[in-house]
């Protein structure tokens, strides 16, 4: 009986320590595996200039490509479970009464379609560097910020009033790319005083947290996550454009790097080009060139010209991707933490077009084709940049492009 009595003790604390662990136990977060962000529903505003700070109304601009209805179904049909919405966070915080409310209101309409179109949802506050007022380093470059009362107070309110809409479907993001040094204390402390801000307006809905560095993977791996642990359920994200020579060839706004501008012909992987042939696409672009100065080509010529023969000696392919993305995995499984939790947030390259001078389509399909694959093999969920613009999904009249959608291993939709 003695014996007897020790056994059901025993099972009975067993079963009252296991119920403890699982009370204690985080709550899952939101499931993502697929997802594609929709810049700029929500973006691209009608700022006055300086010394004004109020914006137009209303404060986005009428011509910016929207998805509708048909557009979001697509995206559910050919295989995309999530979508990641970039908020620019200025006109929110700018606006007061009658007019927040209607932005609110029809922020919460295009949370209704996406939602009504079987597709989770990541909310996510981008601001906006290029203007003057309402910019990162305003609202959160630290907690003593001048706009971020102004900035914590729109986290909490989109947190608020969609913490509870749809149960397991939402996330919300506070902060896109930091622009703080790795591991630096003043995002620290920003980025906690932002999710602990947010998770008591909503117990329940997921927080997405990042590194600083511009949410880099490097970032990422210089973050401490267990300063998170009560904020659960939360993700973790960064954002992968590795190698930057391939991905932002072309890049017309990356104007503190000019050797982006007349980038073009570059390969994926490198062996599948050759150095002399993309240099002499360099200087082709470049003499297309009528507005920059002589002294100025021929010194951004010089720099490209030394990044591209570093480009092809290093020889970038599938597993130069893999490797940089081990560093985030060694990082996960140090912390313990899943890597479904850990979302890369953004990965695109750019499209040849009249607007820019980027990848031949198929270097352009292989690259994305890779990043994606790589990021799978990883364990990790992604989220392709962008359904519009340059590194868009969709062209301007809202066709798909199919060598895209295969190379994200998606079904092209059928069309209405």
């Amino acid at each position: 009986m003695e014996a007897g009595r020790r056994g059901v003790v025993g099972g009975a604390l067993a079963l009252a320590l296991a119920g403890r662990a699982r009370a204690a136990a985080p709550p899952e977060p939101i499931a993502l595996r697929r997802g594609i962000s929709l810049w700029p529903w929500f973006s691209l505003t009608r700022e006055f200039p300086a010394p004004r700070t109020e914006y137009d109304w209303p404060p986005f601009q009428a011509d910016r490509p929207v998805p509708n209805a048909e557009d979001l179904r697509r995206l559910a049909g050919a295989g995309f479970d999530f979508v990641r919405l970039p908020i620019d966070p200025g006109p929110f915080a700018a606006a007061t009464g009658v007019r927040r409310e209607q932005l609110f209101g029809t922020l919460t309409e295009a949370v209704d379609l996406i939602l009504a179109s079987r597709l989770s949802l990541v909310l996510n506050l981008q601001a906006n560097a290029a203007t003057h007022h309402y910019n990162p380093e305003r609202f959160y470059g630290s907690v003593a910020a001048p706009l971020f009362p102004a900035y914590r107070d729109v986290v909490v309110a989109l947190a608020r009033r969609f913490g509870a809409r749809a149960p397991g479907r939402i996330a919300l993001e506070p902060v896109n790319e930091p622009p703080q040094a790795c591991g630096a204390v003043a995002w620290n402390r920003v980025q906690a005083a932002l999710l602990t801000a947010a998770r008591a307006a909503s117990p329940g809905i997921t927080l997405v947290a990042t590194g600083a560095c511009g949410g880099l993977a490097a970032g990422l791996a210089a973050l401490d996550p267990g300063a998170f642990a009560a904020l659960a359920p939360l993700v973790f994200t960064f954002h992968f454009y590795e190698p930057y020579l391939f991905s932002h060839q072309g890049a017309p706004w990356m104007t503190d790097e000019p050797v982006y501008r007349a980038l073009n012909g570059v390969p994926w992987p490198a062996r599948a080009g050759r150095l002399d042939e993309t240099l002499a696409a360099v200087r082709a672009r470049m003499r297309a060139d009528t507005q920059t100065a002589a002294a100025d080509k021929a010194a951004a010529y010089a720099v490209t010209e030394a990044k591209l023969t570093e480009y092809f000696a290093a020889d970038p392919d599938r597993g130069y991707l893999d490797r940089n993305l081990a560093d985030i995995r060694t990082w996960a499984d140090l912390y313990g933490i899943p890597p479904r939790r850990i979302l890369m947030g953004e990965f695109g390259a750019l499209r040849s077009d009249a607007r820019y001078v980027a990848a031949k389509a198929p270097d352009r399909a292989r690259y994305i084709r890779d990043v994606r694959e790589a990021a799978e093999a990883a364990g990790f969920p992604w989220a392709f940049w962008n359904l519009f613009d340059g590194l868009g999904l969709m062209d301007d009249a809202h066709r798909i492009d199919p060598d895209i959608i295969a190379a994200l291993g998606l079904t092209m939709p059928v069309r209405r």
